[in-house]
């Protein structure tokens, strides 16, 4: 069993707000959920109107299945115009 873990550092330059910084995060972990089946979660700077530490998981049988998925999931969250991706860490379980 592999454990992939994915984790993002955000800019999100057009808020204004922690409403409007919720709105699009909120968006953001519905969608990759749904689409990769994946955990998602904020896990740091929950009170940072323009920045956010995502945070997702994915199980599997094989590292080059999960590192996929990821990687997938990753190239959602940098198709998003409202969001910069600043950093990046992948790790493996």
């Amino acid at each position: 069993m592999v454990i992939g873990i994915c984790t993002l550092q955000l800019l999100i330059a057009g808020s204004q707000s922690l409403k409007d910084k919720r709105q699009v995060i909120k968006s953001l972990l519905d969608r990759t959920r749904e689409r990769f089946n994946v955990s998602a979660a904020e896990v740091d700077d929950l009170d940072a109107w323009r920045r956010a530490t995502l945070a997702f998981a994915c199980v599997s049988k094989d590292q080059v299945f999960a590192d996929q998925v990821l990687q997938k999931v990753l190239a959602t969250v940098e198709s998003n115009p409202l969001v910069e991706v600043a950093d990046v860490q992948m790790e493996f379980v």
